[in-house]
């Protein structure tokens, strides 16, 4: 691979410095009526992806203006219950005026409230919540000064539904759609695209490739590949193993609310005095508000006696198994996978039987199955790497140059490597089994 990218992400890095020393604009308004469809006719009257209102306007960073346009577009999508409903995707045109390729960026702002989409950041909005999505401009930024189209959807959509992978995975397929057909973004049906995202953007990159082949064909048939870092594969090892962690543990309750919003079910009554309370607390709140804000906290303080084994609540494991990714199908393009495995940085020590380690918050053995498992069911351009000296954090500084670099070599047409035979064996990614 070459050195360009990660001298580009090193300019980029010392660009976003120095945005990030001038003061913040005010932040726009909250009710924004760009983000709701007004229209006359049923939105479920339109197919996924049309366009239903098209903006542009300053890109922002920090809520400073910057001399890049952008154009956002609300556009019609499917949610994970399959109704139709409307979503926001920002795409910067390629600093060459080059339509024949783009970067699907997929952000990793990790939120229960829809203020803090990387759409309302690059808008003007100033959040807390929205710093992640704000800070990401270090991500995108290389993948412009190398000419590529960039498109960067809200992927958790309208209303938030952290952790609900299959509605990350239409939600950004439909982006793509919207993104290729919306006069005056550059782009057309023949543009070729590249799926990247770490953490949460992670959840969306996979769910997006998998999904692509059946639900979006003239996306899929466009698509160079996926690259994503952080996975998550399947949420129920994920909950035992960050279980009285440090940090991580607020992800426990984020990922119960915009799963349960998501599929529509109640967790409610399964919860204790505790457990409601959080709920509560956590109903809007950022990965940012999360981070180490109930250390220590586990599944067992949260319920009711009667429910310490999350197998018990039966809407928990119908909510479990939707999201996991190792049920859906294997993508069909090339992919390159990364994952940290030494979460003790980030204060996670458990090594729970039957799954192990992992960055921190998501479990490395969880990953390599994943990746073993797309291997083995027909795609072998499968590349999967290990940093097992790295934690989550740590793991997307090392992965995003490799990323990037990866996707150069799909759009130059180079033969996509392959570590398949190579990964080391990982955990079971059976569906989740009820208990009486």
């Amino acid at each position: 691979m070459t050195r360009k990218p990660a001298r580009l992400l090193a300019v980029a890095i010392a660009l976003i410095v120095g945005f990030a020393a001038a003061p913040a604009a005010s932040a726009a308004p909250a009710t924004d009526p760009f983000y709701s469809y007004d229209g006359s006719e049923p939105l479920s009257s339109y197919s996924p992806g049309t366009v239903l209102k098209t903006r542009t306007l300053d890109y922002h960073v920090l809520g400073v203006s910057t001399p890049l346009k952008v154009t956002q577009l609300l556009y019609r999508t499917t949610d994970a219950q399959g109704k139709p409903s409307a979503n926001v995707t920002s795409v910067l045109r390629s600093l060459t005026g080059d339509s024949t390729k783009a970067v699907s960026y997929q952000s990793f702002y990790d939120s229960l409230n829809p203020e803090h989409g990387p759409s309302r950041a690059i808008a003007g909005d100033v959040s807390l919540g929205g710093l992640i999505a704000n800070a990401e401009s270090l991500f995108i930024a290389p993948a412009l000064l190398l000419g590529y189209n960039v498109v960067i959807p809200d992927t958790e959509g309208q209303k938030a539904n952290f952790a609900a992978g299959p509605e990350y995975g239409t939600n950004t397929l439909d982006s793509i759609r919207a993104a290729t057909r919306a006069p005056g973004t550059g782009m057309n049906e023949q543009t070729r695209f590249g799926l990247i995202g770490y953490s949460g953007g992670a959840i969306a990159t996979g769910w997006a490739a998998a999904l692509a082949q059946d639900y979006a064909p003239e996306v899929n048939k466009n698509l160079v590949g996926f690259t994503e870092g952080g996975v998550l594969v399947k949420p129920s090892h994920n909950l035992k193993y960050v279980n009285g962690s440090i940090a991580w543990t607020g992800v426990i309750p984020m990922a119960l609310i915009g799963v349960s919003r998501s599929f529509g079910i109640d967790l409610k009554p399964y919860a204790n005095s505790y457990g409601l309370q959080v709920l509560k607390d956590m109903e809007k709140a950022s990965i940012v508000d999360a981070l180490g804000r109930y250390p220590g906290l586990t599944w067992e303080k949260f319920v009711k006696p009667e429910y310490t084994n999350p197998n018990k609540v039966l809407p928990y494991i119908e909510a479990v198994n939707k999201i996991n990714l190792g049920s859906a199908p294997t993508p069909t393009v090339p992919g390159y996978i990364a994952q940290g495995n030494n979460g003790v940085v980030e204060g996670t020590f458990g090594n729970p039987p039957g799954i192990g380690t992992g960055d921190g918050v998501m479990v490395a053995g969880d990953v390599r199955s994943l990746a073993r498992q797309y291997c083995d069911t027909g795609n072998k351009s499968i590349k999967y790497d290990q940093y097992n000296t790295l934690s989550h954090v740590g793991a997307a500084v090392a992965w995003a140059p490799q990323a990037i670099g990866w996707l150069n070599d799909r759009f130059a047409g180079k033969p996509a490597p392959s570590t398949c035979g190579k990964i080391a064996p990982g955990n079971s990614l059976a569906p989740e089994v009820p208990v009486s």
